[in-house]
């Protein structure tokens, strides 16, 4: 087989895939604000949610984000983020087997989700991040009519991305997008500590 006739199938097939392509891309002609849903085991959903924030920020957009079951320890996106005007509300409260006070993480929880609700009606925010929004819902910290109504009346042109374990049927059949992330390895299965920069 030629070197030629190898250089004329390659071309051909990229010729069908790029008019399947511009097929797909003519027929996606719609403009609204996505709800993205990042759940499974798996590690980098809060990651690949904050980098949905980040790369927002970058095209100038605002962004807002609320981070639930979270601590008081440092967390690398929030400070690069927050050198950018996106502001934070943060449940700072560590998981659930630290705190062992399902009252005081309600609270918490409850807090949080108030200044959640205010960045989902406020029409100059562009995205919100709700990070680890599902774990309030699997362990009846908010009310799941009261947040899937809340997302589901945002602005219109209002992007939001939710992130966290098993998250609730409903809260996926809303969604517009939804990634389940799944393990292969993870290096603190042999042992090895979470890493400054890296995991957090």
């Amino acid at each position: 087989m030629s070197d030629d006739y190898k250089t004329s199938r390659h071309q051909q097939r990229q010729q069908q895939l790029k008019e399947q392509v511009d097929a797909a891309v003519a027929k996606a002609d719609q403009d609204k604000g996505l709800l993205l849903v990042l759940t499974g085991n798996g590690k980098g959903k809060s990651t690949a949610g904050f980098g949905t924030v980040t790369r927002a920020v970058g095209h100038g957009y605002t962004a807002a984000v609320a981070q639930f079951i979270k601590g008081e320890w440092a967390c690398g996106e929030r400070n690069l983020l927050q050198q950018h005007g996106v502001p934070f509300a943060v449940m700072a409260t560590g998981f659930t087997w630290d705190t062992q006070d399902k009252s005081a993480d309600i609270a918490a929880a409850t807090a949080v989700w108030q200044q959640a609700k205010a960045f989902l009606a406020d029409e100059k925010i562009n995205l919100v991040l709700l990070d680890e929004l599902t774990y309030m819902l699997s362990y009846h910290y908010l009310d799941t009519d009261e947040v899937l109504a809340a997302i589901a009346g945002r602005p219109a042109h209002q992007h939001v991305v939710v992130t966290g374990r098993n998250c609730h049927r409903r809260l996926i059949e809303l969604a517009d997008t939804v990634s389940d992330v799944q393990v292969v390895k993870h290096a603190f299965d042999a042992g090895i500590r979470a890493q400054q920069g890296v995991d957090w």
